[in-house]
């Protein structure tokens, strides 16, 4: 028998950007993604935070599940299986999406890229394949994942698309959020879609494993005048988290994988009922989310603006009588928003925007925890929300 600590070396892989992320990783600060080992810190967690909110960084997004999916009935196989109208997505555009089981709870989300009117690719948290061959019975489509042969660059900050212009990428300016386009680059091909997990200004790049160090040595002269630096995984979820967007796994458990049923949740339970289209004639949980669009969710997701300067980590929510209603999913002292902000779930009818409501607060003091409540009141929208996010052309650097 092999030792364990030879076998863990066979299973965890390494990303076609390896190389450079091990050379600039000071802090040798590394977790595992799904098959892939990926840095959480280079340098310093707050520099390259201050790097993507004023000038651009740059994340290893190579792990990310995708799944291609194409073939005659892939445009029908893809709008059954998602809660939102895929009949407006046109080819060369991207949508961001849920998927639910057939009791309406969330099973994931993503972003679904339309290539061709018969040819896409889903990228999602979760390995999804298993769940995608059982819902294609009866489709005539072809579904593999494909994500060891997309290596993939998020280049994120308000300096971003000058990067790109720098690099060679001419018209890149002019792509408009949610859009893609295809540039040559050293003898290959190079999708560049403006999607991002920080909202910010933002693109992600796509390219073969084989160019994925050229592409990183070329993306780092090109924005040496203009800040770049690595991310790890700590600054992304601080920009996530800013931007108010959700994680599986984090802020709410992917359905196929509870063993505890009431424990999902609902895309209307997420707040992400603009994804639910009960207009479309049949989808995986449309009967379900349809009698919950008429009863009422559950639950509600809130973002929470914390009194005081301390996370509101692994916390209780309390309404006005101490009675609790929820508990904390994601939270952090925001730089942007110069607070201490978080998400929740908490049991509905709690959560309108304006409530006001408590989160038991954890720190720890000369090695003793302490603990208290906090006042929180439920804000709108996210925390940080730059216009040049959505800005086209992005404002020049």
């Amino acid at each position: 028998m092999r030792p364990a600590r030879e076998h863990y070396r066979e299973v965890v892989q390494r990303t076609p950007f390896h190389s450079r992320t091990a050379a600039a990783n000071a802090l040798n600060l590394w977790h595992r993604w799904r098959d892939y080992t990926v840095a959480d810190a280079y340098v310093d967690v707050g520099l390259e935070y201050v790097a993507l909110r004023n000038a651009c960084a740059v994340f290893d997004l190579s792990p990310m599940t995708k799944h291609r999916i194409s073939g005659p009935d892939a445009a029908a196989f893809v709008d059954r299986l998602v809660t939102r109208d895929l009949t407006r997505l046109r080819p060369g555009r991207v949508g961001y999406c849920v998927w639910c089981d057939d009791r309406g709870q969330v099973i994931d989300d993503g972003t679904l890229f339309r290539f061709a009117d018969d040819e896409f690719r889903l990228c999602s948290q979760e390995r999804q394949l298993d769940w995608l061959l059982r819902s294609s019975l009866g489709f005539d489509v072809a579904i593999r994942e494909e994500t060891a042969e997309v290596a993939a660059l998020a280049l994120q900050g308000p300096t971003s698309c000058a990067v790109l212009a720098a690099l060679g990428l001419e018209g890149v300016a002019g792509l408009a959020p949610f859009a893609m386009r295809s540039f040559p680059f050293a003898g290959a091909e190079l999708l560049v879609s403006r999607t991002g997990f920080t909202g910010d200004l933002g693109y992600e790049l796509w390219i073969a494993p084989a160019h994925a160090e050229a592409l990183w040595d070329a993306l780092f002269a090109a924005g040496a005048a203009y800040g770049l630096k690595p991310m790890g995984t700590h600054a992304l979820e601080m920009s996530r988290i800013e931007a108010g967007f959700i994680q599986a796994g984090v802020d709410f458990l992917p359905a196929d994988h509870a063993v505890r049923t009431d424990r999902t949740r609902s895309p209307f339970e997420l707040d992400l009922g603009w994804l639910v289209d009960l207009s479309k004639p049949n989808f995986t949980g449309r009967r379900a989310l349809l009698e919950e669009s008429r009863i009422g969710p559950r639950y509600r997701l809130v973002r929470l603006d914390v009194e005081g300067n301390k996370p509101a980590r692994d916390a209780y929510v309390y309404d006005d009588k101490r009675n609790v209603i929820g508990a904390v999913t994601s939270s952090m002292w925001s730089p942007m928003a110069k607070a201490s902000i978080a998400l929740a779930s908490v049991r509905q009818p709690w959560g309108r925007p304006g409530d006001e409501l408590w989160a038991e607060i954890y720190y720890q003091k000369e090695l003793k925890w302490n603990r208290f409540n906090a006042r929180c009141r439920v804000v709108e929208g996210a925390f940080y929300q730059p216009p040049r996010r959505r800005a086209t052309p992005p404002p020049p650097w």
